[in-house]
C-alpha cells in the first residue's frame, strides 16, 4: 500500500490529485495525517512543507524537491510528490504535476512552452500544445461579448447507454413516455424564462445525451419552440449536438435547416463497427457517413465529429484509422477525447486505466494530432478530466475559422451561461478580464429528470433570481 504522510501542511486534495495520476482511488485520511492508496506498491513517502515554502518528499533515503523557482504551497506539494513518484514507479504522466481541468490557463501564465515544461515538469510536446491552444482560446474568446448570454439546452436521453458512459441520461427504450413529457417541460421552462432575458444571446448549444433522440415531429416542435421563444438573431452561433448517427434523419436536418442552423455534431466515437457493437452503440460507420452526407447536402457549413482514444476494445491503430477516415471527409471540426472513468459507467476503472507499458495510446494520440495539423487543423480548446486513461487530455481541432464559440465560452469559465433542462449548470462570471482566473458562481438544475419535471417552474424561478432577470 502507498502511504504519503503529510508534514507541515494539509494539502490532502492536492496530494491525492497527484497520486491519482499514478494509481486509482487514493483516500484522504485526515485523522491519520496521510493519503493512502491500497491499489499500489508498498511505498511510504513523507511530504514535508518547510518554513521556507519549499516542499521536500522523503522516501527510501532520498529527498525529492524542485531546485528552482518556488510556487504557492499546493503546487509545491504536487511538484515534489510528482518527482518522487516518477522516480519510484518509473511512470511519467505527460502533464507533469498539472492536475487541473484547464492546463491552458496555467500555460498562459508562463513565459513560454519551455517555461511551462520546466516549472511543472510537463512533457515538452504537451507544453507546446497547451500554449498553442491557450492562445487560440484567447483569440476566440474575444469574439464572445461579455455582455451577451450563452444558452445551453440539455437533452439527457440517449437511444442506448454506451458501456463507457455514466452521463445523466436515460435509455429511451425504457422511457419513451418520459421523453415526450420532458420535451413539454423543457419548452415550458424556456417559455417561463425567455421573456425575462434582457441580454443578447451570443451562442446557443443544444447538447445531451442525444438531442436527435426525439421522433421527427417532437424534434421539430422543440426546435420551433426554441426559435419562437428565444430572441436568436442572425449572428447568434447555434450548434446542435446531434450525436448518434442512427438518430439523424433528413426530417430532423430539415427542421434545423429551416431555421438556418448550420452547425451540427455527428459523433461516431470510432469508425470500427466491431467496437461500436461491443460498446452498445447501435449504429455503424456507414450510418456516420450517411448522416454526414445528408447534412452536407442540406447545407450545414460546420460539422464536428468526436472520437475517443483508449477505447477498451481497440488498438492504437484503430484510433489512427478512425482519425484518417474523418480527416478524409474534410470535416470542419474534429474533437479527440481520451477515455476516462465515469462514476456510474459499466466499464470498470481497470478497463479505463489499463496498463499500457508501451504507451501505445499516448503515441497514437500524438500521431493523430500530427495528422490533424498536417491536414490544416489547429487546436482551439482543451480540458482534462480525472481518472483519464494514460493521463491524457481532450482537444478540439478546427479547420479554417470554424471554432465553436460556445465550447470556448463554457470551457474557459469566462462567459455567462444560462442552462435549460435537467442536469444543466448555469454560471455567472465576474471580473471578466481575458486570460485571468475569473470568479464564477454556479446554479445547478436538478439532475433527475422526474424531479426536474415536477419542479420546472421552481427551477426556472431559481435561475431567474440567479441571473437577476
Amino acid at each position: 500500500m502507498l502511504k504519503i504522510l503529510l508534514k507541515g501542511h494539509d494539502k490532502y486534495y492536492a496530494t491525492a490529485d497527484v497520486v491519482r495520476l499514478f494509481f486509482p482511488s487514493p483516500v484522504e485520511d485526515k485523522e491519520g495525517g496521510m493519503v493512502f492508496c491500497k491499489n499500489a506498491p508498498d511505498i511510504e513517502i513523507v511530504s514535508e512543507l518547510t518554513p521556507s515554502g519549499r516542499c521536500i518528499c522523503h522516501a527510501n533515503g532520498k529527498e525529492y524537491f524542485f531546485d528552482g523557482r518556488s510556487e504557492e504551497a499546493g503546487r509545491e506539494v504536487k511538484r515534489s510528490l510528482y518527482m518522487a513518484l516518477t522516480d519510484l514507479t518509473g511512470i511519467r504522466p505527460p502533464w507533469g504535476c498539472l492536475t487541473g481541468i484547464r492546463p491552458t490557463l496555467v500555460a498562459l501564465q508562463t513565459d513560454s512552452a519551455e517555461d511551462l515544461a520546466e516549472r511543472y515538469l510537463v512533457r515538452p510536446d504537451k507544453a507546446a500544445l497547451a500554449l498553442k491552444t491557450g492562445r487560440e482560446e484567447v483569440r476566440i474568446l474575444q469574439k464572445i461579448a461579455p455582455a451577451d448570454i450563452n444558452i445551453y439546452i440539455g437533452i439527457p436521453f440517449c437511444p442506448s447507454r454506451c458501456e463507457y458512459c455514466s452521463f445523466v441520461s436515460s435509455d429511451i427504450s425504457h422511457h419513451m413516455g418520459r421523453l415526450k413529457d420532458y420535451k413539454e417541460h423543457l419548452i415550458e421552462e424556456i417559455r417561463l424564462l425567455s421573456p425575462k432575458i434582457n441580454r443578447r444571446i451570443g451562442t446557443l448549444y443544444m447538447g445531451g445525451g442525444t438531442p436527435t433522440v426525439f421522433d421527427d415531429e417532437d424534434f421539430k416542435e422543440l426546435i420551433d419552440a426554441v426559435y419562437e421563444n428565444l430572441a436568436i438573431d442572425k449572428d447568434c452561433e447555434v450548434t446542435v449536438e446531434a450525436g448518434r448517427p442512427d438518430t439523424i434523419t433528413r426530417a430532423k436536418l430539415k427542421a434545423m435547416a429551416d431555421h438556418e442552423i448550420r452547425r451540427i455534431c455527428i459523433n461516431p466515437q470510432t469508425m470500427n463497427d466491431v467496437t461500436l457493437a461491443k460498446l452498445n452503440r447501435r449504429h455503424t460507420a456507414q450510418d456516420t457517413l450517411r448522416a454526414i452526407e445528408d447534412a452536407r447536402e442540406m447545407g450545414f457549413d460546420v460539422i464536428n465529429s468526436d472520437i475517443i482514444a483508449g477505447l477498451k476494445y481497440e488498438t492504437a491503430d484503430d484510433l489512427i484509422d478512425t482519425a484518417k477516415k474523418l480527416i478524409d471527409l474534410d470535416l470542419e471540426n474534429i474533437t479527440v477525447h481520451t477515455l476516462y472513468k465515469k462514476r456510474r459507467a459499466s466499464m470498470s476503472l481497470a478497463d479505463v486505466m489499463a496498463n499500457d507499458a508501451a504507451g501505445d495510446v499516448d503515441k497514437a494520440v500524438s500521431e493523430v494530432y500530427l495528422m490533424l495539423e498536417e491536414a490544416g487543423y489547429r487546436p482551439y480548446y482543451m480540458y482534462k478530466q480525472k481518472d483519464t486513461g494514460h493521463g491524457l487530455e481532450n482537444t478540439g481541432f478546427e479547420k479554417g475559422d470554424t471554432a465553436c464559440l460556445y465550447n470556448v465560452a463554457m470551457m474557459t469559465d469566462a462567459r455567462d451561461v444560462l442552462s435549460f433542462g435537467a442536469g444543466g449548470m448555469s454560471k455567472r462570471v465576474f471580473g471578466q478580464v481575458d486570460t485571468a482566473k475569473y470568479r464564477v458562481e454556479r446554479c445547478s438544475s436538478s439532475k433527475d429528470v422526474l424531479d426536474y419535471m415536477m419542479r420546472t417552474e421552481e427551477i426556472a424561478k431559481k435561475k431567474a433570481d440567479f441571473f437577476e432577470l
